[in-house]
């Protein structure tokens, strides 16, 4: 008795301290959540302009083909700045860089519903980008940094949310927006919920002094190829469909500055000694594996954000809010599951975890292989709360194997290169899918014209029984209602060839994320360390 009445007030102090290890404070997780608002945010307005590209080109006044730049300045900016942000916060302080470039994210923002032409709202969707960018990165560093490793999958989950979600809702919000009060109200969806996020980081975020010091000892060769070399590259992949990619002498230059630049940056990242980016963590087998993962999952991602409105706008002839409709449900399902996630990540193996997410997200795409010219909104319904349930499961987990072997003090270079290299899976997937919807309708489009041979007798009876619809509905000279149900029938034959090219790319869609769930299935279990262990 005396053993136990010795021990239990010298026990008492050390539990309660180990409790309050495993916990963080109030004050921490404000800073999250505000960080995690623009995170939201940022990866939100990646989107929330594709589904309202027609109404904003005709508002400032552009073609077709000139519009993807809306969205392409705006990519270039943010994967630009990503693998920049380590540095920014080390130089200028993690607080002074987060609120400055939330409230300058803002401002770019609402700058770009007041442009009247092209030129303008490329450098203004390219501003946005950049100050919106370094967003990203942060809220995923203040999780390692921050969270005591028994919380950080709570973390993880709230990014996840933001990674995830935030993509699928985009259209949605856009559309609805677009469609009820004009393209530019899209551009003032960020100013309450950054001047929030600015009000709740200001008195939580540790105050630091700025070390302009590091300024001389930037990486400045590193920088200048990166920044050449990454925005090369995004309007090789954003621009390179539409102008039949090395037919294009301008995609050839282009490609050639982005190949020369990328390789002399890798180059002097592995050289020097203070690089702006450590790729050495490459070699980390968990990290180098799950930033593989990741570029994959960043293929499923924003590949699959591209596939459906695509799809849903050229062959239904789906306005913005329709589309915005039928993408809602592969967000809203996520708002249920993902905060779940943190309660399965105690009891299942995260590499499993992830890498059954991942078969999830790929049965999703398998499941829109057989699409008929009926398959519409409703038919996405089911494919779409399947992939919502995958993407769900994947994110946190797949950050938590990716960067839960990295030391604390290498969470912020980590995180720049982990985010950048999802987002440069997207804009990689976006282009190859774009691609293969091209190259497969065309190659459908022939296969099936071959079989629409005015020889045979049950193309003739089409021609004719369409010759008649005509002819009954305002048409006159049988002439011209023949000349009609040719047409009619080319377009038929177009718009069927066109479907079974959005079904062979979800096959490549799905065969990608199986080869993302091989690479997480190939790393190591990640070890639950003490609580406390790596927060700050």
């Amino acid at each position: 008795m005396s053993t136990l009445t010795l021990s239990g007030p010298a026990s008492a102090p050390r539990a309660a301290a180990q409790a309050n290890a495993d916990r963080a404070s109030v004050t921490v997780w404000i800073s999250v959540f505000a960080a995690m608002i623009g995170a939201f945010m940022a990866i939100l307005n990646i989107q929330i302009t594709n589904a309202s590209l027609l109404n904003i080109e005709g508002g400032i006044g552009t073609g077709v083909d000139n519009g993807s730049w809306i969205s392409t300045s705006y990519l270039i900016g943010e994967i630009v700045v990503i693998p920049l942000t380590d540095y920014l916060s080390r130089v200028f302080s993690f607080r002074k860089i987060m609120l400055a470039h939330a409230t300058l994210f803002a401002l770019f923002s609402v700058a770009c519903a007041f442009t009247h032409d092209l030129p303008s709202m490329i450098a203004m969707r390219g501003l946005q980008g950049y100050f919106g960018g370094v967003l990203i990165p942060m809220a995923f560093t203040l999780v390692f940094t921050k969270l005591p490793k028994a919380q950080q999958p709570i973390g993880l989950a709230m990014f996840a949310l933001a990674v995830t979600f935030a993509p699928a809702i985009g259209p949605t919000i856009g559309g609805y927006l677009t469609e009820n009060y004009g393209w530019q109200t899209i551009f003032f969806v960020n100013v309450v919920p950054t001047a929030a996020m600015v009000a709740m980081l200001s008195p939580t975020l540790e105050r630091q002094p700025m070390q302009l010091g590091l300024l001389r000892e930037g990486d400045w060769f590193g920088i200048a190829t990166m920044a050449i070399g990454l925005s090369a590259l995004q309007a090789v992949l954003e621009e390179g469909n539409k102008d039949d990619w090395f037919g294009s002498p301008f995609i050839v230059k282009l490609a050639v500055v982005a190949a020369v630049s990328l390789t002399l940056f890798i180059a002097n990242e592995l050289i020097v000694d203070k690089p702006l980016l450590r790729l050495r963590l490459l070699t980390n087998r968990n990290f180098g594996m799950g930033t593989l993962a990741a570029v994959f999952l960043g293929f499923g991602l924003f590949g699959s954000i591209y596939l459906l409105p695509a799809y849903l706008g050229q062959v239904q002839r789906y306005n913005a809010e329709q589309i915005g409709n039928v993408l809602a449900w592969t967000g809203l399902p996520q708002l249920i599951l993902i905060p779940l996630v943190p309660k399965l990540m105690q009891r299942i193996d995260a590499r499993y975890l992830a890498a059954f997410g991942l078969m999830l997200f790929a049965y999703s795409s398998f499941m829109n292989t057989t699409m008929s010219l009926d398959y519409s909104g409703d038919q996405f319904w089911i494919p779409n709360i399947v992939r919502a349930i995958g993407q769900a499961l994947t994110l946190a987990p797949l950050s938590n194997v990716s960067l839960g072997s990295v030391a604390p003090q290498d969470a912020a270079a980590a995180s720049g290169i982990s985010n950048m290299m999802r987002n440069l899976g997207g804009a990689i997937g976006t282009a190859v899918l774009a691609t293969i919807v091209t190259k497969r309708e065309q190659f459908h489009s022939n296969i099936i014209g071959q079989s629409v041979d005015l020889g045979r007798e049950e193309v003739r009876a089409r021609i004719a029984q369409m010759t008649d619809y005509f002819l009954a509905h305002g048409v006159t000279d049988p002439t011209a209602a023949r000349h009609q149900a040719i047409i009619a029938l080319g377009n038929t034959v177009k718009r069927q060839a066109l479907v079974m090219g959005f079904s062979d790319t979800f096959v490549v869609l799905g065969v990608v994320l199986i080869i993302s769930a091989v690479a997480i299935l190939l790393t190591r279990k990640v070890k639950a360390a003490a609580g406390g262990d790596g927060a700050h």
